[in-house]
């Protein structure tokens, strides 16, 4: 049996979150062992211990823009000692075989397996583009610090190689699996949101954030939508700790364009299907590329007809005009049009999301993830 030792980025159930807590259900526990690391308490840390993984929290070492100031550096000095402290604590117990970082935004596993020379697979979720500083250092950070380089599409192994064209020699793409159990839905319908039962739902679920279209969505709404009154909007997600003032932008629209009936915003919730059930149109109007895209295949599942962003890991998930509409970034008009489109065939959005779900069984089971993970851990 070997023991891996998983650092993650946070202790939250959104995309990345979710995938490492998919990953660790279903992992044979016969095989390997698995110890995580996260930098906080929260529901992914709730979520592991129900299933028995032991969970450890200690600083993962982020690497930000503002860190390199003298006090930013003390503090990041100060918590890479704690957290070498913990990790040879945990290493002692339990004689740690491989180290997996799941997402770059941690260097604590770099540091840690290059120091106590165990190998190192890092696990990227992320398309870093800005700042370019720090799109350019993490291609190499993981040509010289990973042993394995995990990519979740091929749009994510591009933006790396295109940096450091050797990582390609150390570098697979294994794209998400998706979980297709059925789980129970609350008895919830269209009114409890505020809207009418006859109302065209359209649902954009993540992170409140510049990356995630919202702002596009809604100027497309105020130029082009507000006249079709019978299409509500239901924003799904809260900002990151520390960037609430994005939600705060959103909400100032919504409300100096008198849209707070149409528009409503709910703070993350676990209970998508819920959500799913209510949603006419999902839609991922991502502003930079995603390097996956796992709202976009959930909604799938689901059986809902996307609209996404025509750039990234969703062109890898949705077949334009088969399994969901992609749209040009930041377009208003291309984007009202396939908003349009939908909205007035009703059969498109049966037949869209009938394919969609063919199309997340056929390619991205949660069997075929958890293998190819498997073997890279077993062979490297």
């Amino acid at each position: 049996m070997k023991n891996i030792l998983f650092i993650h980025q946070s202790s939250e159930l959104y995309g990345s979150d979710k995938t490492l807590l998919l990953l660790l259900t279903h992992l044979d526990r016969l095989l390997f062992n698995p110890i995580v690391v996260l930098p906080n308490e929260g529901p992914l840390k709730s979520e592991l211990e129900k299933i028995n993984i032991k969970v450890v929290i200690a600083p993962v070492l982020k690497l930000y823009r503002n860190m390199f100031s003298f006090k930013n550096m003390i503090q990041f000095y100060k918590d890479y000692k704690k957290a070498i402290n913990i990790l040879d604590t945990i290493n002692k117990e339990y004689t740690i075989d491989v180290v997996y970082s799941n997402t770059l935004a941690v260097l604590l596993g770099m540091i840690y397996s290059r120091k106590r020379q165990i190998k190192h697979i890092w696990h990227v979720h992320e398309i870093i583009v800005h700042p370019k500083s720090i799109a350019n250092i993490f291609p190499k950070l993981l040509l010289r610090y990973a042993d394995l380089v995990i990519c979740n599409s091929y749009a994510t192994q591009n933006n790396l190689t295109q940096r450091a064209p050797n990582l390609v020699n150390k570098s697979i793409v294994i794209h998400n699996g998706i979980e297709t159990n059925e789980t129970s839905i609350s008895y919830k319908n269209k009114e409890d949101f505020g809207f009418s039962s006859s109302d065209i739902v359209i649902t954009l679920v993540g992170r409140i954030s510049r990356l995630k279209g919202h702002k596009w969505f809604l100027n497309t709404f105020i130029d082009y939508l507000d006249k079709l009154e019978d299409i509500n909007v239901l924003f799904v997600g809260s900002p990151v700790v520390g960037q609430e003032f994005y939600l705060k932008e959103v909400e100032e629209i919504i409300i100096s364009n008198k849209l707070e009936k149409r528009i409503k915003i709910i703070p993350f919730t676990s209970d998508l299907n819920a959500i799913w059930k209510n949603t006419d149109i999902a839609i991922m109007p991502s502003t930079e590329a995603e390097s996956f895209g796992l709202v976009a295949a959930e909604a799938m599942l689901a059986q809902k007809p996307v609209i996404a962003s025509n750039h990234g890991g969703l062109t890898e998930i949705i077949v334009h005009n088969k399994s969901g509409i992609l749209v040009e970034p930041n377009n208003k008009a291309e984007l009202y049009e396939a908003i349009l489109k939908l909205k007035s065939n009703p059969d498109l959005r049966v037949k869209l999301g009938d394919n969609g779900r063919k199309r997340i069984l056929a390619e991205f089971s949660l069997e075929k993830y958890i293998q190819n993970i498997t073997d890279s851990i077993k062979h490297i």
